[in-house]
């Protein structure tokens, strides 16, 4: 598409919207960049947006203009293109008025794969789609020189697209936001992990962010593959309809053809039954995530990559940083930051992915949650509980009204951490998965994260 000369609207700014205008910017276009909030810093966007343009001083004047506030009606019939941002609802009135005069709307996935180059294996799902999406990527660098991972983890597409060549793999990461505003994107590996409700303010209806979702592959046709998680009833009937080449993985049985978890192994089966790695010998813990490596290696292998390149990095791979993260084993403990569990349902993923008995840090800033479900999962496998923060005293009651009383109290993140070192014996683990934001003691998970990990690194 050629669209030197002509107007065209970048619709909310952020990182999406800067990576789009810089795109665009580089390809000619007359960008106007619009976003509702007035508060938004003019200068600051323009800057961004200029330094990311390469040649910006050949750019011809006038090619960016930023308004913000009033959405500017007036300019509508100059418009060639919109291209919208995923967090701008692709069904505001607004919108519908642009695809009523035929103005094409596009999100940030279909701008990069009109202008991009290279094979695209694409990732969504409710759950596990960032982890699927790093291990896949460096599964794909281990292979390939000129990969790119790109997408919902952080690094819009759109800045990276130009970059890419014929022989580029992009893996990305797609939310069902950025599905939503898709046209003709195909990419040649798609993946569904899974469909469990979400996001339902946004699409209204559970049909309506299933078939969000299925968009992934709407353009496949049988010459690209379509990975999907047999053990959800969801995906399996989309497998029954898609035009692509379906290829399952599960957790819950063995497959004639697809890839499996049988007996605490991990096999693929393509014709020739190959066991890629034991699950114990994996850095990353819980069904969840033998299902996002079964995933990745399903993607791969279809893809081309050998075996053993696809295994020696599953096997290396220590997950997403901060999400139950394997940091080190020091005298026998293994140290997992799961700094990320902020609330309890995401902890008690954490704690479920334990094979260990296990140390728990627990507590931080009140964000007026119940903690009894988190304590129920505690199941057997936490042997100690190590509380601080303003919720210490919240979660301790919790804990003993259902009778677990292996409990410690600490005033500090460090003598919490030390704690810890002094009850886990070799065979232990200890867990950072708090169950409450940082808070009060850290400015985000991810400071939290990290000094775990650095008292961790000084044993």
């Amino acid at each position: 598409m050629n669209i030197k000369g002509k107007k065209v609207l970048v619709f909310g700014s952020g990182i999406s919207g800067e990576a789009a205008a810089g795109l665009l910017l580089r390809q000619g276009a007359r960008v106007v960049l619009y976003d509702r909030n007035e508060k938004i810093d003019r200068d600051a966007v323009e800057r961004k947006i200029a330094d990311s343009v390469q040649d910006k001083q050949d750019m011809p004047c006038g090619c960016l203009e930023i308004i913000l506030g009033r959405f500017p009606e007036e300019i509508l019939g100059e418009l060639s293109l919109t291209v919208i941002s995923p967090g701008v609802p692709s069904d505001l009135p607004e919108v519908e008025q642009m695809r009523k005069m035929g103005i094409p709307v596009w999100g940030e996935i279909e701008l990069a794969w009109v202008f991009g180059k290279g094979d695209v294996l694409a990732i969504t799902g409710t759950n596990g789609k960032t982890t699927t999406t790093t291990l896949l990527g460096e599964i794909m660098k281990n292979f390939k020189e000129s990969v790119f991972v790109v997408g919902n983890i952080g690094n819009p597409y759109t800045s990276v697209a130009l970059e890419t060549e014929e022989d580029s793999v992009i893996v990305a990461e797609i939310s069902s936001f950025q599905l939503e505003t898709v046209h003709t994107f195909r990419p040649k590996v798609s993946a569904i992990l899974n469909i469990t409700p979400d996001h339902l303010n946004r699409h209204h209806t559970m049909e309506a962010y299933i078939e969000a979702k299925e968009r992934i592959a709407g353009n496949q046709t049988k010459d690209e593959v379509c990975v999907l998680n047999y053990e959800d009833e969801v995906l399996r009937a989309f497998g029954e309809r898609t035009e692509a080449e379906v290829l399952y993985f599960s957790s819950g049985r063995r497959l004639k053809r697809g890839v499996y978890l049988d007996n605490g192994e991990i096999i693929i089966d393509l014709g020739e039954k190959i066991t890629l790695c034991r699950t114990d010998e994996l850095h990353i813990l819980g069904i969840h995530n033998y299902e996002n490596v079964m995933a990745a290696a399903a993607m791969a292998f279809v893809f081309g990559v050998p075996a053993d390149i696809i295994r020696s990095t599953v096997l290396g791979f220590r997950g997403v940083e901060h999400r139950i993260e394997f940091v080190a084993e020091k005298n026998g403990v293994a140290f997992y930051n799961d700094s990320k569990g902020t609330n309890p349902d995401a902890a008690i993923r954490g704690i479920r992915a334990m094979n260990r008995p296990t140390v728990l840090i627990g507590g931080g800033y009140d964000k007026d949650s119940t903690y009894d479900e988190w304590i129920g999962a505690f199941d057997g496998k936490v042997k100690k509980l190590v509380l601080l923060g303003a919720t210490r005293e919240k979660i301790a009651a919790a804990a003993r009204k259902a009778g677990f009383d292996d409990i410690v109290m600490a005033d500090t993140f460090e003598e919490a951490f030390e704690k810890c070192v002094e009850y886990a014996v070799p065979g232990d683990a200890v867990l950072l998965s708090p169950a409450c934001a940082s808070w009060g003691m850290f400015n985000n998970y991810e400071e939290r994260g990290d000094k775990f990990k650095e008292l961790v690194n000084q044993l």
